[in-house]
């Protein structure tokens, strides 16, 4: 219906009553319908503004989270302390590496206080997985709705044809009269709500796939990430100093 919209507010006079003539029919036969096809517009309607309510929050979403993403990946790797990262961290909340580094971080820290080699890598490696899964999982809410739409809305308007042409076919039945023109203003009336279910469906499966895209390449991130702030823990024990015997006595004591 939009683009009929825009042909009716850049058309020159000479198309103007076939436009307005066809918008005026279509706006007819939808007030025209029956009960059944009603219902199943404002189904389809509900529908689409849930859809799209759906995919305009998860876009803003995913936005915020990739442009805080690439924030957190340049401040990671132009420090040189995880405690200095640890303390800014909360700033680029968006993101899910976030949490990735926040689970792995929490781990290093119950292993051996934060430095040295990590004493149970594995340990760390699940924590990333954990953490990954958790918010993925997070920013996958409400997707199932979205794919639920694309795959029930062209059949809901199927169901809404359907039943308008039984009803127009009752109709001509009783009244007795088998001709086109008897038939035909029911039958297109019973059409619109298949054009109204793929109307609805379209841009929720073009949505579906590009949102679960966009997960998708998040979930990489968050695995590179993981194995990179890995390699960033095992780098920075190696390079620091061992302790000595005497001084490990001792704080081996104060523990």
């Amino acid at each position: 219906m939009v683009w009929m919209l825009a042909l009716y507010l850049f058309q020159d006079d000479s198309n103007a009553a076939p436009a307005a003539a066809n918008t005026s029919a279509l706006l007819e036969m939808v007030h025209n319908s029956g009960p059944v096809a009603f219902a199943v517009l404002v189904i389809l309607l509900l529908a689409s503004i849930f859809s799209w309510t759906i995919m305009i929050s998860k876009w803003s979403r995913f936005g915020r989270a990739h442009t805080q993403s690439l924030r957190f990946i340049r401040a990671f790797r132009k420090s040189t302390r995880l405690s200095e990262i640890a303390a800014v961290a909360e700033q680029f909340k968006p993101s899910p590496l976030v949490a990735v580094f926040s689970e792995i971080h929490d781990e290093y820290q119950r292993q051996n206080g934060g430095r040295g080699l990590p004493r149970n890598p594995v340990a760390l490696e699940r924590a990333a997985q954990t953490a990954a899964s958790e918010a993925l999982t997070a920013m996958e809410s409400r997707m199932t709705w979205l794919a639920t739409i694309a795959a029930i809305a062209p059949f809901i308007g199927l169901f809404g044809t359907v039943m308008g042409i039984i009803d127009a076919f009752h109709g001509l039945g009783t009244a007795g009269a088998a001709t086109l023109r008897a038939v035909a203003p029911g039958i297109s009336e019973a059409l619109i709500t298949t054009a109204a279910g793929l109307v609805v469906a379209i841009p929720a499966v073009v949505g579906y796939n590009q949102l679960t895209a966009r997960l998708r390449e998040f979930a990489a991130r968050m695995d590179d990430f993981g194995r990179e702030l890995l390699n960033a823990i095992e780098n920075a024990a190696m390079m620091t100093p061992p302790v000595p015997p005497q001084q490990e006595e001792v704080r081996r004591r104060t523990f």
